[in-house]
């Protein structure tokens, strides 16, 4: 049973940055600082941004994502230092606002956490149910009492193999 579900979703994220840092907008993500980042942040919300990743941006910065307020967003640059911080791996956030905007930076998918959360219950759902349903190797009570009747023999050829061996 999973109990750590933020741990992984941030380990997650940690590892699709560690990809991304090296592919198409390695200029803004190789060395993060927090301008660098607020400046990807912009260029990835101009281009259609989903429901939820525009819920995440209206919860960390308190403020719509609008195109025509990018002077008070470029004020929003202290917002990204706990991002700036874990991407480099100096700290692990505790502001799941500020996780999910990683998410959204590095394209992490499922996302938001809430997402991500929602498939590993169903995942562990679906391991539950294959776990509580019974297995038809066994289909009736003389496949019981054969594989029984096998077992005792194999115990039986192991202490005779046991005394061979130790004769010698």
């Amino acid at each position: 049973m999973r109990t750590n579900t933020l741990k992984e979703y941030k380990k997650a994220i940690r590892i699709k940055y560690e990809i991304e840092r090296e592919r198409e907008y390695f200029d803004y993500l190789n060395s993060p600082s927090r301008g660098k980042l607020r400046d990807f942040c912009w260029l990835i919300f101009e281009d259609n941004p989903t429901e939820d990743d525009l819920k995440v941006f209206k919860n960390l910065f308190s403020i719509d994502f609008d195109p025509a307020k990018k002077k008070k967003f470029k004020e929003q640059k202290d917002k990204f230092r706990p991002i700036e911080t874990f991407f480099k791996g100096e700290t692990d956030p505790s502001n799941i606002d500020a996780i999910n905007m990683a998410a959204i930076l590095v394209d992490f998918e499922p996302r938001p956490f809430k997402k991500f959360h929602e498939k590993c219950r169903l995942e562990e759902t679906k391991q539950i149910g294959t776990i509580d349903k019974p297995k038809k190797a066994v289909k009736n009570e003389k496949e019981v009492i054969d594989i029984f009747k096998w077992r005792k023999r194999y115990k039986s050829i192991g202490r005779n193999l046991r005394q061979v061996m130790a004769l010698f």
